[in-house]
């Protein structure tokens, strides 16, 4: 059998990576050890942001939520949850907010509701 040689699909992988390398600083762009070292932790960052991110939108909805709940009268946003649930309100938390920040009367109807 002959000896087929690896350069052509070696060269691929590298520009490949190279390709999605492309805008890091210095020699993570230019390198192929670099690129890979770099696109690797690049990729864990991303994993592990993607988690952070649901965590800081939840936490960004609570705080919007707590002060359009105080505004309408309630004594905090933890009671008026307690009351939700109690009530049987299919709204999770994203909803509510969008609705106390960008529909005030909406959420007013909602608290209302829930006494």
């Amino acid at each position: 059998m002959t000896r087929i040689k690896g350069g052509v699909m070696a060269l691929k992988k590298r520009n490949n990576m190279l390709e999605r390398a492309k805008g890091y600083r210095g020699v993570r762009s230019k390198k192929k050890n670099f690129a890979h070292e770099a696109l690797m932790r690049a990729g864990r960052y991303a994993f592990a942001h993607r988690k952070d991110k649901k965590t800081a939108f939840r936490q960004l909805w609570i705080v919007r939520l707590n002060a359009a709940v105080r505004a309408t009268g309630h004594k905090s946003y933890s009671t008026f949850i307690a009351k939700l649930k109690k009530n049987n309100f299919a709204l999770d938390r994203k909803v509510l907010a969008e609705f106390a920040s960008e529909h005030p009367e909406v959420f007013e109807r909602i608290s209302k509701q829930v006494v």
